[in-house]
């Protein structure tokens, strides 16, 4: 397994927002995880990152304890997260901001050829790479987001919410360019509003409800499930 979750607990002052989430990645897979609005979906890929602090539980990456951490340690590890909302530089080019997720790298000739990389998965970066980032329009702006993660030579990435906010034709080409990355060696976890996208892509995937894993299993099972169908497929 690339990436093991045990019990993982996180309170937001006296409100608990994980109820003890255990859950796997092996690699190569992708795997989603779907829920309503609160169900803990981005806190559960916060805490991985440490972003948040836990509560209780522990998070093991390629075979080794990652549950204290710093976050940009994490991201030197291989464990890179493409926040929601984007989160860009938005006063800075595109190709500042695809730059700036190379930030822990070291290897120029690397950091040169994913940069080529990420232009060919995504064109309209390079054909915007002097552009202010903040000018983008906002499917441009994800593309970007992804790029920038990217940058860092993942081994696992974290992707939340990709689809937000986008038009149908730019949901099916982020899901297209997850396919892509995915066939080309990068493992995936993905939070995604969206279900029936999500479990189309993905291998397995977990159901939260109020902070916990409530059914899990491969996504074509669950895609036929009764009761997921009624409360995120729209019956």
């Amino acid at each position: 397994m690339i990436l093991l979750v045990q019990d993982l607990t996180i309170h937001y002052g006296a409100i608990q927002a994980l109820r003890g989430i255990s859950f796997e990645v092996a690699e190569g897979e992708i795997i989603t995880l779907i829920g309503s609005n609160g169900a803990g979906k981005s806190t559960t890929l916060n805490g991985i990152s440490n972003v948040i602090k836990k509560t209780a539980g522990s998070v093991e990456f390629n075979g080794g304890d990652i549950s204290a951490l710093s976050p940009d340690k994490i991201v030197a590890a291989g464990l890179v997260q493409v926040p929601e909302g984007r989160h860009i530089f938005a006063n800075l080019s595109v190709r500042d901001n695809l730059e700036m997720g190379a930030y822990t790298r070291t290897d120029r000739a690397g950091i040169r050829a994913d940069l080529e990389m990420v232009y060919d998965l995504f064109p309209r970066l390079r054909e915007r790479a002097r552009q202010i980032a903040g000018t983008l329009s906002g499917g441009e702006q994800q593309m970007l987001a992804m790029g920038r993660g990217l940058m860092a030579k993942p081994k696992l990435l974290l992707l939340d919410e990709p689809s937000m906010g986008l038009a149908p034709i730019l949901v099916d080409e982020i899901f297209g360019i997850i396919r892509r990355i995915n066939r080309e060696g990068t493992t995936i976890l993905l939070v995604e509003q969206n279900a029936y996208k999500a479990l189309g892509v993905a291998a397995r995937a977990y159901i939260l409800e109020t902070g916990g894993v409530v059914k899990s299993g491969p996504a074509a099972e669950l895609m036929q499930d009764s009761a997921v169908k009624e409360a995120y497929l729209g019956g």
